[in-house]
């Protein structure tokens, strides 16, 4: 099954692929070899430590294999409408307490809250998509609902 992602987040994501299989992995490979060459390797933390290394390197090479292959990327191009799809970054401000937000819709496997970078698939994401400028949307929060008004949609 296809997911989609921004190109932004897929070349970062094949970045860290490369970095794990062309540098730390043939790293941690000699340096495993390296402990297992000291001799008794049943109390050998360097040892130890690098083979459990190199299959969490291993897991995430794996993973990461998987979400590239079902990766669509797809480009942020606004809609003649205006309305919020994938890729927009949109700025708010709750009506009641006056604070302005800023989120850019993305990809689950490139979220980042702290960054403002949410999924279309959460509260937020799936109130805002279809939605435009000067709109208002609600949104269920843990303290209640928020209602929001949309202040600019970019891409």
């Amino acid at each position: 099954m296809k997911h989609l992602i921004s190109k932004e987040g897929f070349e970062k994501l094949k970045a860290e692929w490369e970095h794990l299989k062309y540098e730390e992995r043939p790293a941690m490979i000699n340096q495993v070899q390296a402990a297992a060459a000291e001799g008794d390797r049943s109390e050998n933390a360097a040892y130890t430590y690098g083979r459990m290394r190199v299959r969490e390197i291993d897991r995430r090479l794996r993973e990461l294999d998987r979400i590239l292959d079902g990766a669509k990327i797809v480009e942020n191009v606004a809609p003649e409408d205006g309305s919020i799809k994938f890729g927009a970054t949109i700025k708010m401000v709750d009506i009641k307490t006056k604070r302005e937000k800023t989120y850019s819709i993305v990809g689950e496997k490139e979220i980042d809250p702290l960054k403002g970078r949410i999924s279309m698939k959460s509260p937020i994401g799936e109130a805002l998509l279809g939605k435009k400028k000067g709109e208002t949307v609600q949104v269920q929060a843990p303290r209640g609902t928020i209602t929001y008004e949309i202040l600019e949609v970019m891409y």
